[in-house]
């Protein structure tokens, strides 16, 4: 990713943050974790709000309350559902994001640079806010809908998605390699178009991928060049395949090699139009969004984000 743009504003005690906690991220992670996360985050801020959600939906109200409140850094505790969510409120406006990970993926997380586990990146937050560290990510916008911090998918991987989203077991990472697995038996191309401002691809594929950010499903980086702050998306197509040559590119998406296959398309574009008689539902950021056809574009600079060092 880019480096982030600093931006001349207050530092630590003067801030009102408010953290909204998603207490089933991670199976109960976020719930257990919240009291010693608060702990650490509410000493520096010169106002603290801390609050509870009780679903996705309570969630985005949650945040925006928070933001309509005229918070200075809404704090989401959770997983990517859990984040995707805050960034329905802070995209475009002056409140600043930040994400404590304790969900499954933690692919925003990554993606901004915050420790993996959930006291460490309390700690981070606390030391950015009284260094007063800010930048700008840029974020997908669906036409009519949501916004979107790392990947949008469709086909394979979505149907993938939908599956580890009905998993219990394992946690993880390793909940998406067995999603995968299962979904492999299902395999088969469908009829899609890919239209950007520069080409039109009409092809049968098993995925599509836009990427704002490298990765998701818990690190898996599909779109391995993906920069957030360079204003375009990059896509990964995966033409018609065999089942057999998607087992062999498993093992290549962990390390971001499958693009060296000759079956993997890969274009960037500012704004797409995905298509086809597909029956195909995107997802974003592990997120149901709707069934394609639907355009998705790139909004340079649309969250304002606390940087951990």
């Amino acid at each position: 990713m880019s480096e982030f743009a600093s931006e001349p504003v207050p530092r630590g005690s003067g801030l009102k943050v408010a953290l909204v906690v998603s207490p089933a991220s991670g199976a109960g992670a976020a719930a257990r974790v919240a009291g010693s996360v608060a702990a650490r985050i509410r000493p520096v801020a010169g106002e603290f709000v801390q609050s509870v959600a009780r679903s996705g939906e309570h969630a985005v109200d949650l945040a925006r309350s928070a933001v309509e409140s005229g918070v200075d850094v809404l704090a989401m505790l959770g997983g990517d559902g859990a984040a995707h969510a805050g960034l329905q409120a802070c995209a475009g406006s002056a409140t600043a994001f930040a994400v404590v990970p304790a969900g499954t993926g933690n692919d925003l997380a990554a993606a901004l640079g915050w420790p993996r586990t959930s006291l460490a990146a309390a700690d981070a937050f606390a030391a950015a806010l009284t260094r007063g560290a800010w930048g700008r990510l840029d974020l997908g916008r669906v036409e009519g809908g949501a916004w979107f911090a790392t990947v949008l998918c469709a086909g394979f991987d979505s149907a993938v998605n939908e599956r580890a989203n009905r998993m219990r077991w394992p946690r993880g990472p390793k909940r998406y390699d067995l999603a995968i697995l299962a979904e492999l038996a299902h395999l088969r191309a469908r009829p899609l178009v890919v239209e950007t401002d520069r080409e039109r691809l009409e092809l049968d594929a098993t995925l599509v991928a836009v990427g704002n950010t490298p990765c998701y499903g818990g690190g898996i980086p599909v779109c391995p060049d993906a920069d957030a702050g360079d204003g375009l998306f990059d896509l990964t197509v995966v033409t018609a395949a065999p089942r057999a040559l998607m087992v062999k590119m498993l093992p290549r998406l962990r390390s971001g090699r499958h693009v060296e296959l000759p079956e993997v398309r890969t274009l960037r574009a500012r704004s797409v139009r995905l298509g086809g008689d597909n029956d195909w539902v995107a997802y974003a950021d592990g997120e149901r969004q709707a069934e394609l056809p639907m355009t998705v574009t790139s909004v340079p600079g649309a969250l304002r984000v606390l940087v951990p060092e």
